[in-house]
């Protein structure tokens, strides 16, 4: 298992997003698009709750790219 560095930026930025409840835009792998807002994360996954209020879990080697709504 790989260690979970929160002093990193991105995981940082991250924590900033869950803490202020941010809404994100995720790109995956397979070109999907998922929005949301990240509720936890860890050192292999994020958990977003979409629109609906449904959990999704995210590996990030799945991730593309990951930005704040604007």
């Amino acid at each position: 298992m790989t260690e979970f560095d929160t002093g990193l930026p991105s995981i940082k930025q991250l924590q900033g997003y869950v803490k202020n409840k941010q809404e994100v835009e995720l790109k995956l792998v397979t070109d999907d698009l998922i929005v949301g807002k990240i509720m936890w994360q860890d050192s292999q996954c994020l958990c977003l709750l979409d629109h609906y209020d449904q959990p999704t879990l995210v590996w990030r080697q799945a991730l593309v790219y990951l930005k704040p709504k604007a």
